[in-house]
């Protein structure tokens, strides 16, 4: 049997069925009309039409651009037709474009290179054009085209997820994640994890120390924020005493991670370190302590904590990089980390100065992921803080901005955890927690993203959320955002009916940040469920100062799916003496 590499086209008609129900006779005709209008645009695109049945064609190419070229005047030659007819008969298309090794037999071709162009051809809208991997590759700069990445593609009966693009026909819209978000993360500085040393004595411990570093540097790359040195790189430096500054030059990396492991009994003591090149200074140093019981469990709890906390100190390092930048040499990056500074502070101010320096990384890179993703952060922040007089508005730039964070870099977990929670503010809680656990699974050292999505689930009254959270608070202990995050947990202990927990969570809140109402809100409502009425009274009391109207503007407020847990929310409230 023949077997070559060719261009694939599949096309089907959507709702064929329900179309032929409603009139068989015009709907045949229609179906003919546009067959013969598909079959002449195959040819003058020099392929050939070797597969049709019923509603649907599949045809060959030599040449990917053509296919793709055929595929769009299909999709602009029907698009006219439809025009002419009414809404209910229009018969739109989905084409599916795959490159692949095919087998021929006669005039019949078989194998997964067709199989692909038909779960592609499943996969697009109607109306439009889904691509492989293998096509794009070699049609992104010949066709003036937009491309729009929908990330890896499970379909029937294909072993591997096929890596899949949306054809935007009307003009060059997004580009690859590979081409653009790649491009602009190479362009920062690099981190070297070097390897561990062990300090035991002990050749057998070579191996824990060795499949520590392999883990952080896997889950420091998860992060997406700075290009990790592979191991194999830093791995030869292994054994030997190094010149930072030396390692720097040869690995072309600003940052050095390096570190030892001493094992004593059933005890182990880890060092860290993370150290500029460019000087040769310690930028940051934590010491772990812990028994040695579970040694795959200790590596993993290690790996994520470190992996969890350089990621914040390294933005802070290059922060003051930034900051000593002359305002024309600025980058898109800088403008990211200015912008995200600015929404540490927690105020309305800091979060328009914020969404100023992300629009103005955008206006740099239109094709940056993470300015998106950051975008869309601040308008989350203007309706968590109720500092919009325009929630529809917010909203709707929130899910722009998200998703297309998700379009330019599907690997991101910050993109998707913002976009789970647009998803929130919309009431669209399954399609939240589907992206908060997509955010999660992509980078589990992302704690902002596990308090999301604990928070989500907790919401929709699934009790996994409480222990995401917790999850979190030991990822991130040093967040400064922490007040609020203790403040959902605090809400969840009391959604649970843990009330004692709840006032300790909230109280924890209040510590960190006294002038943040929300969590003397739930204090107040938690002392209430208690029956210490005199401490929920002033729990209320302070509430209303910091935030006058805040507690009686929530009289209708109704955060769970479950209408039985926002009545429970509302008893303490009363409980607590609000209708006093």
């Amino acid at each position: 049997m023949e077997r070559r590499l060719a261009a694939i086209l599949a096309a089907d008609a959507v709702g064929y069925s329900r179309l032929m129900a409603a009139d068989e006779e015009a709907t045949f005709a229609t179906l003919s009309a546009y067959r013969e209008n598909i079959d002449g645009l195959v040819a003058d695109h020099c392929g050939r039409v070797f597969g049709s049945a019923g509603d649907s064609v599949i045809a060959e190419f030599a040449s990917p651009v053509e296919a793709v070229r055929c595929a769009a005047d299909i999709q602009r030659e029907l698009e006219k037709k439809n025009a002419e007819l009414p809404e209910d008969r229009r018969m739109q298309f989905r084409v599916g474009v795959n490159l692949g090794d095919v087998m021929a037999e006669g005039e019949n071709l078989f194998g997964d290179g067709v199989n692909i162009a038909a779960r592609l051809e499943g996969l697009a809208d109607a109306g439009g054009i889904c691509i492989s991997q293998t096509v794009y590759d070699q049609i992104k700069n010949k066709l003036e085209f937009g491309y729009e990445y929908l990330g890896e593609q499970e379909v029937k009966n294909i072993a591997e997820p096929i890596r899949t693009y949306r054809v935007m026909m009307e003009a060059r819209s997004f580009d690859s994640p590979r081409s653009t978000s790649m491009d602009a993360m190479l362009k920062r500085p690099a981190v070297a994890v070097l390897p561990f040393a062990n300090m035991s004595g002990d050749p057998e411990q070579e191996y824990f120390s060795d499949g520590l570093t392999e883990d952080i540097i896997t889950a420091l790359a998860l992060w997406r924020s700075f290009p990790v040195i592979a191991r194999n790189s830093s791995f030869v430096y292994k054994g030997k005493a190094v010149d930072m500054k030396q390692v720097g030059r040869e690995l072309a990396a600003r940052y050095v991670v390096e570190g030892s492991v001493r094992k004593s009994g059933n005890r182990v003591r880890i060092t860290a370190q993370l150290i500029d090149t460019a000087t040769g200074h310690h930028v940051w140093v934590e010491k772990f302590d812990r028994n040695l019981e579970d040694v795959f469990a200790l590596q993993d709890e290690i790996t994520e904590r470190i992996a969890a906390t350089l990621e914040r100190v390294l933005g802070k390092a290059e922060l003051m990089r930034s900051n000593a930048k002359q305002p024309g040499n600025l980058d898109a990056w800088d403008f990211c980390l200015r912008g995200r500074s600015y929404l540490h502070e927690w105020a309305k101010d800091g979060t328009a100065k914020a969404r100023e320096m992300f629009e103005r990384a955008i206006e740099l890179d239109a094709n940056y992921g993470e300015a998106f993703a950051d975008l869309a952060w601040t308008h989350s922040r203007d309706l968590l803080m109720e500092d919009t007089t325009d929630c529809g508005g917010s909203m709707a730039q929130m899910y722009e901005a998200a998703r297309r964070a998700v379009a330019l870099d599907d690997a991101s977990s910050r993109a998707h955890f913002r976009l789970s929670t647009a998803y929130l503010w919309r009431n669209e809680h399954d399609l939240a927690i589907a992206e908060g656990r997509r955010a999660v699974e992509l980078n589990p050292m992302n704690a902002d993203a596990r308090q999301a999505l604990g928070n989500k689930l907790d919401l929709a009254g699934d009790p996994e959320g409480i222990s995401m959270m917790e999850q979190a608070q030991n990822l991130n202990p040093q967040d400064p955002q922490r007040n609020m995050q203790l403040t959902f947990l605090a809400r969840a202990y009391l959604n649970a009916g843990q009330y004692e927990r709840s006032v300790k969570c909230a109280r924890n809140a209040i510590h960190r940040r006294p002038d943040y109402p929300n969590a003397y809100y739930i204090l107040a409502i938690a002392l209430g469920h208690l029956g210490n009425k005199a401490d929920a009274r002033t729990a209320l009391d302070e509430c209303e100062r910091l935030h006058p109207g805040f507690a009686r503007g929530r009289s209708q407020w109704q955060p769970y799916l479950n209408a039985a847990s926002n009545e429970h929310l509302h008893k303490g409230l009363s409980k607590a003496g609000l209708q006093e």
